[in-house]
């Protein structure tokens, strides 16, 4: 349980609330447009797929399709989605913490406030990323009692998630072609749902891995508050000084990034290196299959890479680098320079052994030396 005396550690109630009232409004659309792009976006989904996996050559094991559903939802299903698979994967933390709080006089109070103060933070963290998603493949999906309304699924094994405005939105902006443009966003997020589908450890693997990241979590009240404070000084560079008398470096860190013990960046660097992998897997297969697919693929790829570069303004940006979003941009670049030099060495196959096992999958450094690990994973076995 992840409550005391009833209350919540967060308040996930406020927290669809708070997103949703503060979240961007969409473009405009009429009924007709709406419902065209929502089975537009849809008929692409599935097309991807075939697409996908004659590509990478990846299947789920029977061979068989991916049976995890698609759903085009706006603005504040996107949320609600993820509020409900954030309360699923958080709760060892949150059980942790309240354990924490059951112990300390007045922790009911406490937890009254805190929650309530927490679900605000975290719906506004999520409005503020819930108009610039496209596409999302949701690993960690709850039941099918907690899906956006008019969603349908199963028992919960991962979905993936369309975003409409979002994609009406950017393909507005770049002024590309929509029909283009759709298909190429779908080809990117069905990768995803094909890496998962296809290789059945990967999910309990990643789970596994952040689990073990949040059970070393501090739950120290005053470090957090410590770490957090530093982490507002960051975001508004009112950094103290250096110890040495000199202006402190400017930017900081990501929330991510200081909230984090020791053993915690261990863990890091490994789920970095996964995220890398996936990432640039997936645009390296969007790129691959775009072009037979895909008229407009260079020039949308251009626009869409210009975009994702200069961010919307300095306060967009001072997001980016809090929320560690900044760090994300770099995993595609990386992580499509990684397999994009193992497949010119080894060919497809030969990358696809990254997904036998754990023991498989490139470190950190190997993401930046496609080299080390073309020669751990294949020269070893075949000597």
């Amino acid at each position: 349980m992840t409550s005391i005396g009833g209350v919540e550690m967060v308040d996930w109630n406020l927290a669809v609330a708070t997103a949703t009232r503060f979240a961007r409004s969409g473009p405009e659309v009429s009924q007709d447009e709406a419902r065209e792009v929502v089975q537009e976006l849809r008929r692409h989904a599935k097309v991807s797929e075939e697409h996908v996996r004659a590509f990478t050559r990846m299947m789920a094991p029977g061979g068989a399709y991916a049976d995890t559903p698609i759903l085009v939802v706006d603005r504040a299903g996107w949320v609600r989605a993820n509020v409900a698979g954030f309360r699923s994967v958080l709760s060892p933390l949150l059980e942790k913490m309240q354990d924490r709080r059951s112990t300390t006089p007045g922790g009911a109070v406490l937890g009254a406030v805190g929650g309530k103060v927490t679900g605000v933070e975290l719906g506004m963290l999520l409005s503020f990323l819930s108009s610039r998603v496209l596409g999302q493949y949701e690993t960690f999906a709850p039941p099918s009692r907690d899906l956006p309304a008019g969603g349908s699924g199963g028992s919960g094994g991962g979905r993936l998630l369309l975003v409409a405005p979002n994609i009406v939105h950017v393909e507005r902006e770049l002024d590309v072609a929509p029909h283009d443009f759709r298909l190429w966003v779908c080809l990117h997020e069905e990768t995803h749902r094909t890496q998962f589908t296809a290789v059945p450890w990967l999910r309990d693997h990643l789970e596994s891995e952040i689990q073990a990241f949040l059970g070393e979590t501090e739950v120290d009240p005053a470090t957090l508050l410590e770490r957090l404070r530093e982490a507002a000084q960051s975001l508004t560079g009112n950094r103290p000084e250096n110890p040495d008398g000199g202006p402190a470096e400017r930017g900081g860190r990501s929330i991510v990034e200081l909230v984090q013990t020791p053993a915690q960046r261990e863990i890091l660097a490994r789920l970095t290196a996964v995220m890398s992998l996936l990432e640039g897997h997936a645009d390296y297969v969007m790129d691959g299959v775009g072009p037979a697919v895909v008229p407009s693929v260079a020039e949308i790829r251009e626009k869409f890479q210009k975009r994702r570069a200069s961010g919307a303004g300095r306060l967009d940006q001072a997001l980016r680098k809090l929320l560690g979003l900044d760090a994300k941009l770099r995993q595609y670049r990386d992580g499509e320079r990684f397999v994009r030099a193992v497949v010119n060495e080894v060919g497809m196959d030969g990358f696809n052994r990254v997904w036998t096992s754990p023991n498989t999958l490139p470190t950190k450094a190997e993401i930046h030396k496609p080299a080390d690990w073309v020669a751990r994973v294949h020269r070893k076995a075949e000597s």
